[in-house]
């Protein structure tokens, strides 16, 4: 990946929040007949390898699993948040007009050896783990347990394990950071009026103010902004669609000026314990 200084993200903690609030992976394979490219969920166990190690599941019927040569490493690419960036925007057009319009993302790579786990009760482990996970935001969440034993081990029959451990981790944070001051103001500001028609302006407003600030990603339902990646297991009440900021440290959110009402916030972390770990 082409990556200049100023773009590059090298922050674990920045890394890891955007592969959690952005969990759907491109894995990227190697096999035989070539380049083999499928969108999978992610679950990341931080506290395993010294980049962490990634988890995930993939239908029985997919060749990934059979065909992915063992001498070549997988790679997985996350999108974060992403923003088209108007040349209106910057401070500079009304000086000498010298402008383009270009494109902000937030993006990680990471690469490791993929490992085939055709075993039951690690499945079972996983897809109750990253279940508890998605469903968390919700009022009433679904869990693996409220379907018949006997219908879910069917269905663990037709799917198999994926395990990354992975040797890399590589940020590239593209957020107008090659900008004077004024110029990144100006699309900041920019991008937060954007923020009704557009939810993803809003995060990257505050990406472009602060890059690698934390953040969840949210959506609208219902009238209200459920939020992944917040560890406090909260619901936030909004009145607008919008991007969320959050502290993750302090474990509030911040409205970073984007009109979000005040109320409970939403989504959790699933614990990453040894004892929650899917066993080989």
């Amino acid at each position: 990946m082409y990556l200049p200084a100023h773009f590059e993200e090298r922050r674990p903690e920045v890394l890891q929040q955007l592969m959690r609030s952005h969990p759907l992976g491109l894995l990227v394979t190697l096999a035989d007949a070539g380049l083999q490219a499928n969108p999978v969920p992610f679950m990341l166990d931080a506290d395993r390898g010294a980049h962490g190690t990634l988890l995930a599941h993939v239908a029985r019927a997919n060749p990934l699993w059979r065909q992915t040569r063992s001498d070549v490493e997988a790679l997985v690419v996350f999108q974060g948040p992403q923003a088209y960036i108007s040349p209106a925007l910057y401070a500079s057009k009304a000086v000498d007009g010298k402008v383009v319009p270009t494109w902000n993302y937030c993006m990680v790579q990471a690469r490791g050896s993929l490992r085939a786990v055709d075993d039951a009760p690690w499945l079972h482990v996983l897809v109750s783990r990253l279940t508890q996970r998605m469903e968390s935001p919700r009022g009433a969440p679904w869990a693996v347990g409220d379907a018949p034993d006997d219908y879910i081990a069917t269905m663990i029959r037709g799917i198999v394990g994926i395990e990354i451990t992975l040797s890399s981790l590589v940020g590239k944070w593209k957020v107008s950071q090659n900008r004077d001051a004024a110029d990144r103001e100006g699309v900041a500001a920019g991008l937060a009026g954007q923020a009704d028609a557009a939810p993803g302006a809003a995060v990257m407003a505050v990406q472009v103010r602060t890059p690698g600030a934390p953040y969840a990603a949210a959506w609208i339902d219902g009238g209200r902004v459920r939020m992944y990646g917040n560890p406090a297991g909260r619901l936030k009440t909004a009145r607008r669609r919008a991007f969320c900021c959050l502290d993750r440290s302090a474990q509030t959110v911040s409205r970073h000026s984007l009109g979000v009402s005040s109320g409970n916030s939403a989504g959790s972390q699933v614990s990453t314990s040894t004892a929650e770990r899917p066993t080989r």
